[in-house]
C-alpha cells in the first residue's frame, strides 16, 4: 500500500493544489464564489481554467470533461482535448474560463420527461465550483450541472443544490433566534454506506439475466444460505481483500474518504462506508465510487453487483444514507448541547424533522423507489415500505416528558423539571440500534436506510433538505412574531412532539403487529414503486418543491414520468430476457437431460426387461410435466408484455406491468427453479448460485 496521507486526493484539483497554484487574489476570489455563492468573473476563470489544465496535464491528462448526472441515475461525460491548432501545423495546449465554466452536450437522447423534443437537442452543463474537478483515466473531469436551452434542470445536481441552499436560509433564520450571529452557512452531510456483491466474473458471464438486467431471474436455492449468520463480519477472503486494497487506493487518490470495509449478511456481499461530508460532495463521491467499483472487480475477474435483489433467497443490498445538519463553524444542529439553550436548539431541529417525515411520508417512500428496490423493502432484510422514525426510548421518554409537561426521570433520578424556561439535559449517543426501522435517529444524525444500493443519493437528500426546510420555515414564521422566544419556543416544540408522534415507532417494524398499528395511525404503506411515486406530483408537493425553487410543476412532472417509464422498461427487459433464457436455455436443457435419462431407461430394459426404471420414469414424467408447465406460463408471459393494453398514462401503464408482467414472472419462476433443482448441474445452462455466491475465495 502506498503512503495514504501522500496519494489522498492526488487526483483531485482541491483546496490544497489552488492554493498553491493560484494567485492570492484568484484564490479568494474563487473561495468566496465556492463558499458564498459569489458570480465568478470570466478572468477569473481564465485563471483557474489554465491552473487547471497545467496540473491535470502533470497527472497525464490529454482530455476535459463535464461530468454530470443526468436523469439515467448514472454519470455522462463528453470528452474535449486540451490541442488548439497553430498556424505552423502544430498544436498547443489550451483551455479557457469559457470552456471550464459551460460545456453544451447534445441534450436530446437524455431523458427529459417531455421536456425536450428529440428535435430541440441543445443542453447547457455549468461548473459546479463547490466540488472539486479530478482526473480519471486521462481525463480532467469537471463536476457539473445539466439544463435544457430554456433552463430546465435535467440533472439530479441541480435540484440538490437548491435543496442545500433552501434548508441553509432556513436554518439560519432559526440560528439567528437562538443569538447564532457566527455562523455563516448551514450544510447538510451525508455519510452513505454501500453495499455490493462481488461474484466470479466468468460466473458473470454466463448468466444473461445477470448481463441484461443486474440480477438473476432464475436460480433455485442452495443448500447452504446466510443461514449460519457466518459471513457477517467474517474473516474478508483474500481475493476479496485484493479487491478492497486497490479500491481504496483507487478512491483515495480521488479525495473519497473510504473508512470503513466488511463481510455483510449475505454471502458475497460487502460493505464500504465513507466519512461524512456535504451532501454535494458525498453524491458526487457516491457516484464515483459505484463507477470505480465495477473498473476495480474487473482487474480482478470479479462483478461487482450493485442491484438491490440480485439473488433471491438472501439478503439484497442497500444504500443507508447518514443525514444530518451543520453550520460551518462545526456545530452539528442534531447532536444535544451542554446547557438548555442548546438542547432547546437540539429540540427544535429533532422537531422539524420529525414533522417534515411525518407531513411527507409519501416523498420520503418516493424516492427511494425503484423496480429494485421494490425486491427490498419489507422484505426482512430491509425496513419496510412503511415510513417511520426510530428515536430510542429515551428520546422517546424524554419527548413525552416534554408533551405533557412531566419530570424526565433517568436510571430513578428527575434529571431536570421542565417547565416553561428549561429543557431536561439530554444524554448524547443512548439509543440503541433498530435495524428494522426506515429513518432513525443515532446520536447526531438520522439514518436514512430505505434507499437501494444502486440509487443515486442525490434524490433522497434533495427531499429531505426541503421538507426539513419547510418545517424550519414555519418555525422561523412563529419564533419571529413571539414577544416571549422561551415561552413560544417550548410551546412550538410541545405542540409539535405532540401534532406529529404517530411517526414514531422504536418497536419490530417487520411485524404485522406494526402493520396493522401503522394503518390505524394514518401512516401510508406504499409498496410498490408506481403506488409510491403517484404521491410525488401531489398539489401538496408541487406546491413545496415550487415554494423553494427546487423544481418547477414541469420539471416535477418530468422526473415523475421517466421514473414510471424507466420502471416500465426495466420490467420489460426482464421480462424479455427471462423469455429468451427459457426458450433458448432452459428448455434445451431439460430436453438434453431428459433424453439422456430416457437412453438410460431404454439402456437397462434392453440389457433386462425386469430391471427397474422408476426412478427414470418418475424423474420423467415429473419433468415433463414441469418442462410443459414453465412453456405454457412462458407463453402467458409473452402474451402480457406483447398484448398490451392501451394506456391512459403512463401510471397506468406502471401498473399494469406491476400488477400483470412482473407477476406472471414471479410466477414462471417459480417453476423453473423447481426444474432446475431436478436436473443434473452439467445439463443445466447456467452457473447455480451455489457456484455464484461462493466461488470467490
Amino acid at each position: 500500500m502506498s503512503n495514504v496521507p501522500a496519494i489522498f486526493g492526488s487526483l483531485v484539483f482541491n483546496k490544497t493544489v489552488m492554493k498553491e497554484r493560484l494567485p492570492k487574489d484568484i484564490y479568494k476570489s474563487l473561495m468566496k464564489t465556492r463558499e458564498e455563492g459569489k458570480p465568478l468573473d470570466l478572468e477569473v476563470a481564465n485563471v483557474v481554467a489554465n491552473a487547471m489544465k497545467e496540473w491535470a496535464i502533470e497527472k497525464g491528462a490529454t482530455h476535459f470533461t463535464h461530468w454530470f448526472q443526468p436523469m439515467t441515475g448514472i454519470t455522462a461525460e463528453k470528452h474535449d482535448s486540451f490541442i488548439s491548432p497553430m498556424d505552423n501545423g502544430k498544436v498547443i495546449m489550451e483551455f479557457s474560463g469559457k470552456e471550464l465554466i459551460k460545456g453544451e452536450p447534445d441534450a436530446s437522447s437524455f431523458p427529459s420527461g417531455g421536456l425536450r423534443a428529440t428535435f430541440e437537442a441543445r443542453g447547457y452543463t455549468a461548473w459546479d465550483p463547490t466540488s472539486d474537478a479530478f482526473v480519471k483515466d486521462g481525463t480532467l473531469c469537471i463536476p457539473t450541472a445539466f439544463c435544457s436551452y430554456g433552463g430546465e434542470a435535467l440533472d439530479k445536481k441541480t435540484p440538490l443544490l437548491r435543496s442545500m441552499e433552501a434548508i441553509n436560509k432556513q436554518a439560519l433564520r432559526v440560528l439567528r433566534l437562538f443569538g447564532n450571529t457566527t455562523a455563516r452557512r448551514v450544510i447538510t452531510t451525508v455519510g452513505p454506506e454501500q453495499e455490493y456483491f462481488l461474484i466470479d466474473k466468468a460466473q458473470y458471464e454466463k448468466r444473461k439475466d445477470l448481463i441484461y438486467t443486474g440480477r438473476t431471474l432464475f436460480g433455485a436455492k442452495p443448500p447452504k444460505g446466510q443461514e449460519l449468520e457466518d459471513h457477517y463480519f467474517g474473516v474478508i477472503k483474500p481475493r476479496v481483500a485484493a479487491y478492497m486494497k486497490d479500491l481504496n487506493e483507487e478512491l483515495w487518490k480521488l479525495g473519497i474518504f473510504a473508512k470503513t470495509e466488511h463481510n455483510e449478511v449475505a454471502p458475497a456481499q460487502h460493505e464500504l462506508a465513507p466519512i461524512f461530508t456535504s451532501a454535494n460532495i458525498a453524491t458526487d463521491h457516491n457516484q464515483l465510487t459505484m463507477e470505480i467499483m465495477k473498473k476495480v472487480a474487473a482487474k480482478h475477474g470479479l462483478a461487482c453487483l450493485l442491484h438491490e435483489k440480485p439473488f433471491a433467497g438472501v439478503n439484497g443490498s442497500g444504500k443507508h444514507n447518514n443525514w444530518s445538519i451543520s453550520t460551518d463553524t462545526g456545530i452539528n444542529l442534531l447532536e444535544p448541547g451542554d446547557s438548555p439553550r442548546e438542547n432547546a436548539q437540539f429540540l427544535l431541529f429533532l422537531a422539524a424533522v420529525i414533522k417534515a417525515v411525518d407531513e411527507h411520508q409519501d416523498l420520503i417512500r418516493a424516492s427511494v423507489a425503484t423496480a429494485g428496490n421494490d425486491h427490498r423493502l419489507g422484505a426482512n432484510e430491509a425496513p419496510p415500505a412503511i415510513v417511520s422514525i426510530f428515536v430510542g426510548d429515551e428520546l422517546e421518554k424524554i419527548l413525552e416528558s416534554i408533551e405533557n409537561g412531566s419530570d424526565y426521570h433517568h436510571k430513578g433520578k428527575t434529571f431536570m423539571k421542565i417547565g416553561v424556561d428549561v429543557l431536561p439535559a439530554i444524554p448524547r449517543d443512548t439509543t440503541d440500534r433498530n435495524r428494522t426501522s426506515p429513518f432513525a435517529f443515532t446520536g447526531n444524525k438520522f439514518e436514512f436506510r430505505m434507499l437501494g444500493s444502486s440509487l443515486s443519493i442525490a434524490c433522497p437528500n434533495q427531499i429531505l433538505n426541503i421538507i426539513v426546510a419547510e418545517s424550519l420555515c414555519e418555525f422561523a414564521d412563529e419564533l419571529e412574531k413571539a414577544d416571549d422566544f422561551t415561552d413560544a419556543l417550548n410551546k412550538l416544540i410541545r405542540r409539535t412532539i405532540k401534532e406529529h408522534k404517530r411517526i414514531i415507532f422504536n418497536g419490530n417494524n417487520y411485524s404485522e403487529e406494526w402493520v396493522a398499528e401503522a394503518e390505524r395511525r394514518g401512516l401510508l404503506n406504499l409498496k410498490s414503486t408506481p403506488e409510491a411515486l403517484s404521491y410525488y406530483i401531489s398539489e401538496k408537493n408541487v406546491a413545496l418543491f415550487e415554494k423553494f425553487g427546487v423544481l418547477s410543476r414541469a420539471e416535477m412532472h418530468a422526473r415523475y414520468e421517466i421514473q414510471l417509464e424507466n420502471y416500465c422498461k426495466q420490467l420489460h427487459i426482464e421480462a424479455l430476457t427471462m423469455i429468451d433464457m427459457i426458450k433458448k436455455d432452459i428448455i434445451p436443457a431439460v430436453c438434453s437431460y431428459m433424453k439422456d435419462i430416457s437412453k438410460e431407461a431404454l439402456n437397462k430394459k434392453q440389457l433386462n426387461a425386469e430391471i427397474c426404471c422408476e426412478l427414470e420414469e418418475t424423474l420423467l414424467k415429473k419433468l415433463s410435466a414441469l418442462s410443459a408447465e414453465l412453456y405454457r406460463k412462458m407463453e402467458a408471459l409473452e402474451k402480457v408484455v406483447n398484448e398490451q393494453p392501451s394506456f391512459e398514462d403512463i401510471l397506468e401503464k406502471a401498473m399494469y406491468y406491476r400488477n400483470s408482467v412482473f407477476a406472471s414472472m414471479e410466477d414462471t419462476r417459480a417453476t423453473a427453479d423447481e426444474i432446475e433443482s431436478l436436473v443434473g448441474e452439467k445439463y443445466w445452462p447456467y452457473p447455480t448460485y451455489g457456484k455464484l455466491l461462493f466461488s470467490v475465495v
